[in-house]
């Protein structure tokens, strides 16, 4: 239990003794009007509280009615950045470069919090597709929103003492070959791709890719080729119909040379093959 200021504390004080007493780590504005009776604080008062609370630096404010405890607070584990993410947004899933991290499948380690969500959701101001994502203390978090359809491939696991949601490995390599800006860039998700090969479920991969679309088929056709599958494992890719070239990246520019095969064309100059 965290001790703060038993004695003589006002009722504010006495409300962040008692959310964390009780193990609150994030919490919202109508968790804390349940309390404030217990601790003496007018539920017309519990506004001007929280406010006051976080300017003092007692509580952080992670979105409009969102809070959790100070990890300067004795005794309080801070929630884990993660955890955060998780009550930013619903759905949510820690994606992209994060997992990647969280699979080993990357020696860097990520500047944000990558989190996929489904279009149409509100998410916090300034990490509306802005680039620069959403500041909660020092950590970033960039939000990335795809149809509701495409909401799959995911995996949830215990990160300290949460609940976590993560994309799963095939699907954090499938969406590499969407935006690898999110990932590190197309090498890292191709250096991903070889690390991985051993722990890919390969029927999974593919079955992800084929429900995406077209493209992305052709694109993990020619990387499994490339990390040294037999080319009869990769005939459901092989057979999806297409009506022009793909870039393999396809953040970068349409040069390089065209495979036929996969009709993928190779724009990877001055980038580490796979």
């Amino acid at each position: 239990m965290a001790q703060v200021n038993p004695s003589g504390a006002t009722p504010a004080l006495q409300l962040v003794q008692r959310l964390a007493a009780e193990g609150f780590r994030i919490f919202s504005t109508e968790d804390v009007r349940k309390i404030a009776p217990e601790v003496g604080l007018s539920k017309g008062y519990v506004l001007q509280a929280l406010h006051h609370l976080a300017r003092t630096g007692w509580l952080v404010r992670l979105r409009k009615g969102l809070y959790t405890l100070s990890s300067t607070i004795p005794g309080v584990s801070p929630a884990h950045e993660f955890e955060v993410g998780m009550a930013l947004v619903d759905p949510a899933a820690i994606s992209h470069f994060s997992a990647m991290h969280h699979y080993e499948l990357t020696d860097q380690i990520p500047h944000q919090v990558f989190i996929t969500t489904t279009s149409g959701q509100w998410i916090p101001r300034g990490g509306k597709d802005s680039g620069t994502g959403y500041r909660v203390g020092d950590t970033v978090y960039q939000f990335i929103r795809i149809k509701p359809e495409r909401f799959f491939g995911t995996d949830t696991v215990w990160v300290d003492q949460s609940r976590v949601t993560f994309t799963d490995m095939a699907r954090t390599l499938v969406d590499g070959l969407m935006m690898p800006q999110y990932c590190g860039g197309i090498a890292e998700v191709l250096h991903g791709f070889q690390v991985a090969r051993d722990r890919l479920s390969l029927d999974q991969i593919i079955d992800y890719a084929l429900r995406l679309d077209s493209a992305t088929a052709k694109r993990l056709g020619w990387i499994l080729e490339h990390t040294g599958l037999e080319p009869s494992t990769l005939t459901a890719l092989e057979q999806v119909k297409v009506t022009g070239y793909s870039k393999l990246d396809p953040t970068g520019p349409r040069d390089g040379p065209y495979n036929r095969h996969w009709m993928i064309q190779e724009n990877l100059s001055g980038k580490v093959h796979p």
